[in-house]
């Protein structure tokens, strides 16, 4: 049996999210900049001999079965690899807080595709591993990939940017959750007020340009999710207040990131509004995936 493998599965915040449209089969056309922070999951993948698949995790919001992308993304792989007598224990750590607009679960998903990918000596190329990830969710082929992007489509159309420059993030998750599904689902475009400069954004960040990066940023869905929860307007108010370049909700919530230009500012941010959340966190932008 070979040696466990060890992996990190980093979040991921929405610098820019917009909604293009619907398709038949309920996916919503999205265009996005993505970007890999450094906040992880930790994960290890044991192999097993009796064919099983389990999924060890002590979050009490975090399913052991079917339910968990971990789990679906092991049984996925094994099937696109073809037997059956695989298995995996997957000990899932969690450092990125549940249902937070943060991409967790799809974070565990890719993770376990990569690792188990060379756990089992499959050799399979990233764009077997991207197209097994997309059938799970929209989410997992940045995951895969990592780093700064634009996604289009419904997520699986990625263009890789050059690496931004160095910001910090404070991270701000009240205790309330939200469905994904829900927000997308009760989307309406005539609510929403700021749509994002997406071009603008992209040239912003190649530029290291901190004054145009804020002025492209929006999520379309703080529309659906901000009147639900209004504690998410006044933490990007008051962390804007206390000195973040720009503050924004990401994917559909409910956690709301600043971003600064220095550690000073970032912990002025959070100092000031930790007390405000369930959970608070600084870090910064990720180039890569360390998965």
């Amino acid at each position: 049996m070979p040696a466990p493998i060890r992996l990190l599965a980093p979040a991921k915040i929405n610098l820019s999210l917009d909604v293009l449209g619907q398709r038949a089969d309920g996916y919503h056309w999205v265009e996005m900049v993505l970007q890999t922070i450094g906040l992880y999951d930790h994960l290890t993948l044991e192999g097993r001999s009796d064919g099983q698949i389990q999924v060890v995790c002590r979050h009490p919001f975090v399913p052991s079965g079917r339910d968990n992308l971990a789990y679906r993304a092991a049984d996925a792989l094994r099937q696109l690899a073809g037997d059956p007598s695989l298995g995996a224990t997957i000990t899932i750590v969690k450092g990125i807080p549940a249902a937070a607009g943060l991409g967790g679960g799809s974070a565990d998903g890719a993770a376990v595709l990569k690792g188990l990918n060379r756990l089992w000596d499959l050799g399979l190329p990233p764009v077997e591993l991207a197209q097994a990830g997309l059938a799970l969710g929209a989410d997992f082929p940045f995951c895969l990939l990592g780093g700064t992007a634009l996604a289009r489509g419904i997520g699986e159309e990625l263009i890789p940017l050059p690496a931004p420059p160095k910001l910090w993030v404070v991270l701000l998750k009240p205790g309330a959750g939200v469905s994904t599904a829900q927000v997308y689902a009760d989307f309406c475009p005539a609510a929403v007020r700021r749509r994002p400069d997406t071009p603008g954004l992209v040239k912003a960040l190649a530029l290291g340009d901190l004054e145009g990066i804020p002025g492209a940023m929006a999520n379309v869905l703080e529309s659906v999710t901000l009147p639900r929860l209004p504690l998410l307007k006044q933490l990007k108010a008051e962390a804007l207040a206390n000195g973040a370049l720009a503050a924004q909700m990401s994917g559909s919530g409910p956690t709301v990131f600043a971003l600064a230009a220095d550690y000073r500012s970032a912990q002025a941010i959070y100092s000031g509004l930790k007390h405000r959340v369930d959970f608070a966190h600084i870090t910064t932008f990720e180039e890569v995936s360390p998965a």
